[in-house]
């Protein structure tokens, strides 16, 4: 008991701090307000979006029968994103726009390679192992984007890119 009253104390004097997390939503798009980290001034690009998947999962076995549920959420940390205010413009803003799409796109696809899925008695590693997948390709598809834009410098490519995303978000729009 005492211990139990020692911890509950602890957490109360030093409290965990999780970062905030804005959740991806259709019709809200990020603004430079929502860029709350420290910029990188020796960095090569202007700005910089931390986004990712939340993905939590529960399962049951009742005669032989597995039951999931899982909860997945596309993601932006303010406090890991930053810009360099007289070095953005609004072309600029599209892009880290396009990084949280990409996240999104990835949340979708994974609700989809789990829609459905017949999980055997080894659940936890099955059901990992898609999460690393889908998690593996969102970020080669991010680091593919900025490689292929110049982190945005590449117009043509820039434009091809939000339109390729945007056909992608629409293929997987069964899975929002």
């Amino acid at each position: 008991m005492k211990l139990f009253l020692a911890l509950v104390f602890s957490m109360l004097l030093f409290p965990q701090h999780k970062p905030e997390k804005l959740f991806w939503r259709e019709h809200q798009k990020l603004t430079w307000e929502d860029f709350r980290g420290k910029p990188i001034p020796s960095a090569s690009f202007v700005a910089s979006t931390n986004t990712g998947i939340s993905f939590e999962y529960s399962y049951t076995i009742k005669n032989n029968v597995v039951n999931v549920t899982y909860t997945i959420a596309s993601f932006f940390t303010p406090e890991s994103s930053w810009f360099i205010p007289e070095k953005v413009n609004d072309h600029i803003l599209q892009h880290e726009q396009a990084h949280f799409d990409i996240s999104e796109l990835h949340a979708r696809m994974l609700r989809k390679n789990l829609e459905g899925k017949k999980f055997s008695k080894k659940i936890k590693s099955e059901i990992e192992s898609i999460y690393r997948q889908v998690e593996q390709k969102r970020r080669a598809m991010q680091t593919k984007f900025d490689a292929e834009t110049d982190h945005s410098r590449n117009a043509d490519k820039e434009a091809f890119w939000q339109k390729y995303i945007a056909q992608q978000l629409a293929a997987y729009e069964s899975w929002k």
